[in-house]
C-alpha cells in the first residue's frame, strides 16, 4: 500500500513536460532582419515566424550572427533553425524546410557613376564581385564561373567595401537596392531568381514542420505574407 502511495506521491510532484524549444538564428540584414530599439531580431521574415510561432504554439528564441555562424548551426546543433536560406538542390538534403519566406530576384548592384561596362553576365566576370560567406550567392557566383570573388562575413561589411570601392559589384535582393540611399547604388544586371525559406536541423521533428508550413501556406493564400512585405515598402515576387 505505502509502495504505491509513494508511486502517487512522486507522480504528482513530478515536473511537467516542456514544450521543445526552437532556436532561430539569422543575419543582420535590413530589412529582413535587422534589431528593433530593444535590440531583438525584428523584419520581414520574424514578422512571419512569429505568427507562425504563435498559431503553431511553438516556443522558440531568435539570434542575429554573422550567416556562416547561423547556417553552421542550424546544420550541426539539434533543435536549431536558420531563416532565410536559399532552398538550393545541394542543401535540400541537409536540412528541414518550412518555405517559401520569400522569392527572391537577385540583382549584381554596383556604386552610381562606376560607369562598368556590363551587359550580360559574362561581361561582369571582368570585374570583382564581393558577397558574404556561405551565402548561396557564392555557390551562384562560383557555379557560373566568376574569377574574381571577394567574401566578408555580412551584408553590411560587403556593402561598405563596395561604397569604398574595393569590390565593383554586389549581389543583393532587388528589394534590399530599395532600402539603400537613393542614387548612391544602381542595379546592372540580374544575377539569379531563387526561393528561400527556414532551413532546420534534421532533428526537428516532422510534425513540427509539417504544422509550421501548413500554417505558412495559410499566410501566402490569405495574402498575409505579401502584406507584411508591403508593410516595409518591398517587392514580393509570385
Amino acid at each position: 500500500m505505502w509502495q504505491t502511495l509513494l508511486a502517487l506521491m512522486m507522480f504528482a510532484v513530478a515536473p511537467p513536460v516542456l514544450a521543445e524549444r526552437l532556436y532561430i538564428s539569422t543575419e543582420e540584414y535590413p530589412p529582413y532582419n535587422f534589431r528593433d530599439t530593444d535590440g531583438q531580431p525584428t523584419g520581414v521574415y520574424m514578422d512571419q515566424l512569429k505568427i507562425i510561432s504563435e498559431r503553431a504554439d511553438i516556443d522558440y528564441e531568435a539570434t542575429i550572427l554573422p550567416w556562416a555562424r547561423a547556417l553552421a548551426r542550424a546544420e550541426t546543433e539539434p533543435m536549431h533553425c536558420v531563416v532565410a536560406a536559399a532552398r538550393t538542390a545541394e542543401r535540400e538534403h541537409r536540412f528541414k524546410w518550412v518555405s517559401p519566406i520569400h522569392t527572391d530576384r537577385n540583382i549584381l548592384v554596383a556604386r552610381s557613376g562606376a560607369h562598368l561596362s556590363v551587359n550580360t553576365l559574362e561581361d561582369a566576370k571582368a570585374y570583382t564581385v564581393g558577397t558574404q560567406r556561405t551565402d548561396y550567392t557564392e555557390a551562384v557566383l562560383k557555379s557560373l564561373g566568376f574569377p574574381r570573388i571577394d567574401l566578408s562575413a555580412d551584408f553590411d561589411k560587403t556593402l561598405a567595401k563596395l561604397n569604398a570601392g574595393r569590390i565593383d559589384l554586389m549581389p543583393m535582393s532587388e528589394s534590399a537596392l530599395r532600402t539603400l540611399p537613393p542614387g548612391e547604388f544602381v542595379e546592372v544586371i540580374v544575377l539569379t531568381h531563387q526561393t528561400l525559406g527556414m532551413a532546420c536541423h534534421t532533428s526537428v521533428p516532422d510534425g513540427m514542420i509539417r504544422k509550421m508550413q501548413s500554417i505558412l501556406d495559410d499566410l501566402i493564400a490569405d495574402g498575409s505574407q505579401r502584406r507584411i512585405y508591403e508593410k516595409y515598402g518591398l517587392v514580393i515576387r509570385p
